[in-house]
């Protein structure tokens, strides 16, 4: 069931996407980088991470990985990795099909390249149209593609695992426009950390087979039921809504509306969530700060009455000084209306 469709019969369609502009313009600098065979693109890898190997030549390898399917797809390459890992040459996988289980189920990735050196190791490269300005890009989107690296790199592993010689790197190459310019540049990024966070993840998940199975009989997701009987069958599956769904779920909208309607604390943050423990509530927080509710031993309260003893002790002495001011214009215009225009 695609979400978009989803969320437009619910009546909560996400109005972003990324312009037509920025996409091409994504497409073209990725066109640029990989423009004769990959050139360029194995030029900032060789410089960054080419390591004891000898620098690849004209023969670089650059094997056809079309098949039918996702499915086909993924498993051509795979081989193509053994072959290339075999072969002891630089190998260049351009955006090669990768499979990852996620909840049970078989998730296809497709990374923009994947590099086989000759020493058997196999780098992950991933392209981006935002600029890196004095050798550094903005650490928000290094870290979305940090983490999208990460994920890559651990659908590899699986195949890694069963190809003799192959490791893959937890260092990936991140190739961006230089400055303000077309020319590419690029910088090593350690996933290391990404890839653990997605592991622990990815193993705390729900399977399919297990959500479906405790949601009421005969809960259907077709957006050509009623609007009122789909708001239920969406509302069976327990959301997990935080602000940074908005920029990759096309159900976040709906997520959104239903969790400010809830009050959960969700919608503040993951951050915020982790800091108020056992405070689920909008209204539970504000009534611990208010000391109406909530353990005064507890940590967490008690930060919280702290902080609105400060906010008030704040506002008190503002409403003073905003109290005085009057009384000191007059003082200085002698007392007199005349005197306080005269002083303006």
């Amino acid at each position: 069931m695609d979400k978009g469709v989803l969320a437009t019969a619910l009546g909560s369609p996400a109005p972003f996407g990324q312009s037509q502009f920025a996409f091409m313009r994504g497409n073209a600098f990725e066109a640029k980088v990989k423009a004769d065979g990959g050139a360029e693109l194995l030029r900032l890898l060789y410089e960054r991470l080419g390591g004891s190997s000898a620098a690849p030549g004209p023969d670089v390898a650059t094997p056809d990985l079309s098949a039918a399917g996702p499915e086909g797809r993924a498993a051509r390459t795979a081989l193509a990795l053994r072959e290339a890992t075999a072969a002891g040459g630089w190998a260049l996988l351009d955006h090669p099909m990768l499979a990852l289980e996620v909840a049970g189920s078989p998730a296809y990735l497709e990374p923009d390249a994947v590099v086989v050196h000759p020493d058997g190791r196999w780098t992950v490269v991933e392209i981006k149209s935002f600029p890196m300005i004095d050798a550094s890009a903005a650490a928000a989107k290094v870290g979305a593609a940090a983490r999208q690296a990460a994920v890559y790199v651990l659908a590899l592993e699986r195949v890694a695992a069963v190809t003799e010689g192959a490791e893959v790197g937890h260092q990936v190459l991140l190739v961006c426009p230089k400055d303000f310019s077309n020319l590419p540049t690029a910088s090593v990024v350690d996933v290391r950390k990404q890839r653990a966070v997605t592991r622990r993840q990815l193993t705390r998940l729900m399977r399919v087979e297990d959500i479906a199975a405790g949601l009421p009989e005969g809960t259907t997701f077709d957006p050509a039921c009623a609007p009122e009987e789909l708001d239920a069958a969406v509302a069976a599956v327990p959301p997990a809504y935080a602000p940074e769904c908005l920029a990759a779920c096309e159900l976040a909208f709906h997520c959104r509306a239903r969790s400010r309607a809830e009050g959960a604390v969700e919608a503040l943050g993951r951050s915020v969530r982790g800091e108020l423990g056992g405070l689920t509530t909008v209204a539970g927080v504000l009534a611990a700060a208010a000391g109406k509710e909530g353990d005064p031993a507890d940590p967490t309260v008690a930060a919280l009455r702290r902080a609105a003893a400060l906010r008030a002790e704040a506002l008190e002495s503002a409403a003073g000084l905003r109290a005085e001011a009057p009384e000191a214009a007059s003082v200085a215009g002698g007392g007199t209306p005349e005197g306080a225009a005269a002083c303006r």
